[in-house]
């Protein structure tokens, strides 16, 4: 079956398919030993694709981790900082596994791990409307006024926040807990749709993508995904 070049390569975890149509527009891609056009296709069974000459590998097993993530990790392959990397936590994975979204340095919970950039793409577009669900610690006790400004939506600097899902879930001392439902992924958003509202938070765990929940995993811990959950995400 012949695909798209930007498919392969994204499908090949070496990057999206957005940056791999711009390796394609910028020459650094061939189709066996010609290169590429934006819109050409090819058959990895049949045919040599390469980036920058070095040719893609053959089709691998796709593979999706639910990790939980401490805090105290950034989802990167590396951190110019020397931080530690959420890889790390998967040391006994032979597989070059990358992050699927992000959870920012001290947030923590749910965070899916693949080498399958299809899937990858698939959970991060907006159009999707994939949920996610996080608990919430802020500084100080949330209003009802307040809450009903995160479910309408907070003028954020790079725009405005869909409407939301909040359920506040009790005061702790000085402080608050709540659910928030989300299907967009704007950079930090919660903690700054927290921040627009006049608390600061204190704790950001995501417990839910979509249907998949982190339930009793343990921090630091991951579990492959079945076979039943990897179907239900191709619908």
């Amino acid at each position: 079956m012949n695909d798209k070049l930007q498919k392969l390569i994204s499908r090949a975890g070496l990057t999206s398919r957005r940056k791999a149509e711009e390796w394609i527009v910028q020459g650094r891609v061939s189709v066996n030993g010609v290169t590429a056009t934006l819109g050409d296709r090819a058959n990895l069974a049949q045919d040599q694709v390469a980036v920058d000459g070095r040719l893609l590998p053959s089709p691998k097993e796709s593979i999706v981790l639910l990790l939980n993530k401490p805090r105290g990790y950034v989802c990167t392959l590396n951190d110019p900082q020397g931080r530690p990397v959420v890889t790390q936590l998967l040391a006994s994975i032979p597989q070059r596994l990358y992050p699927v979204g992000r959870l920012d340095y001290n947030s923590e919970g749910l965070l899916l791990m693949t080498n399958d950039g299809d899937l990858a793409h698939r959970l991060m577009h907006p159009r999707h409307h994939v949920e996610k669900s996080y608990l919430v610690k802020v500084q100080g006790h949330l209003s009802r006024d307040e809450q009903q400004l995160l479910i309408s939506g907070i003028a954020l600097k790079d725009g405005m926040t869909a409407p939301a899902r909040v359920s506040s879930l009790r005061h702790s001392g000085p402080n608050s807990w709540f659910e928030i439902v989300l299907h967009e992924g704007k950079n930090r958003q919660v903690r700054r749709m927290c921040e627009a509202v006049g608390h600061k938070v204190l704790r950001l765990k995501r417990i839910r993508i979509g249907f998949l929940e982190l339930e009793d995993l343990k921090a630091g811990s991951f579990r492959p995904l079945t076979s039943a959950e990897l179907e239900r995400f191709k619908v």
